[in-house]
């Protein structure tokens, strides 16, 4: 199906083009989940598109689009697995894209040179300055802002460095982004009260909350403060904050196909009715 059938039909269609943390981890053991880093697309009625991080996983949904058009990238910080796959991003080399890249706010640099720290030798050959797009990059802003008939709000979550999570809706839907996450840091029971958990303001009432669940107990116990989610974490968080379905992401790299399917089955064990737990496997597309 084009995008412009996809497109055609109402509410939001969301398609997973890579679901892996922190390094790419192509493999035979990990073709049902997928070895591509963090990208999800999302496009609206519309035909708004925001594509939510730009690791491996960029270079092939860069690929599917043909005509001319504008194209938005939101960035949830710029650790590189979620910023390698920039550099192979199709439509930065094509003169008659318009390519909007979103990321953190600094108080130190803006986002151009932040980026440009990897976008330039020695560790790639293309400045960031002479691809072919009209490119623009922003801070996001502290107040909503509107991308085509998509309503954006931002709010910083625990994770090292300067880390956003993403809600994004079209006045109907909401679909929440928060694939580096890390909120039960400093917590012995998890979840406690929502006024001091991380991310619960952007998940409520959320219809899609796409969510870091990238260990086991027995791995976080030893893993505390890198950032990341247990399983139950990312249960309990859709919970207390009432989301109605919870994808989960952002899969170790040692992990394969049978370990996270191992881990799936933990966390719909522990979801209570009413909320569903769908894997994260790329190329795996939702409607909401």
């Amino acid at each position: 199906m084009s995008h412009a059938q996809e497109q055609s039909e109402q509410g939001l269609l969301v398609r997973l083009w890579g679901t892996r943390g922190s390094i790419a981890s192509a493999g035979p053991e990990t073709v049902a989940y997928g070895g591509n880093t963090s990208c999800v697309e999302l496009q609206a009625s519309d035909g708004s598109v925001l594509i939510l991080d730009a690791g491996t996983g960029v270079r092939r949904v860069g690929d599917t689009y043909e005509q001319p058009r504008r194209l938005d990238i939101l960035l949830t910080h710029l650790h590189m697995d979620h910023i390698q796959g920039l550099g192979f991003f199709g439509p930065f080399f094509r003169d008659d894209f318009e390519v909007h890249v979103w990321g953190p706010p600094s108080t130190t640099q803006d986002l151009r040179t932040r980026l440009t720290r990897y976008l330039s030798p020695p560790l790639f050959p293309v400045r960031l300055r002479d691809v072919a797009a009209r490119l623009e990059l922003h801070d996001v802003p502290a107040e909503p802002f509107e991308v085509g008939g998509l309503t954006v709000c931002a709010r910083i979550v625990i994770h090292p460095g300067q880390t956003l999570g993403y809600r994004i809706s079209d006045g109907e839907r909401t679909v929440v982004y928060l694939p580096d996450h890390e909120p039960a840091l400093g917590t012995t029971t998890f979840p406690t009260s929502p006024e001091w958990t991380s991310g619960h303001e952007l998940a409520l009432d959320a219809h899609l909350l796409i969510h870091d669940a990238q260990y086991t107990a027995d791995e976080y116990a030893q893993r505390q403060g890198w950032g990341h989610s247990r399983v139950s974490d990312a249960v309990g968080l859709a919970v207390q904050a009432r989301a109605r379905r919870l994808v989960t992401f952002h899969h170790d790299p040692a992990h394969d196909d049978d370990k996270l399917d191992a881990m799936l089955e933990e966390a719909r064990n522990q979801a209570p009715d009413g909320l569903e737990v769908l894997p994260g496997r790329e190329g795996d597309t939702f409607r909401v």
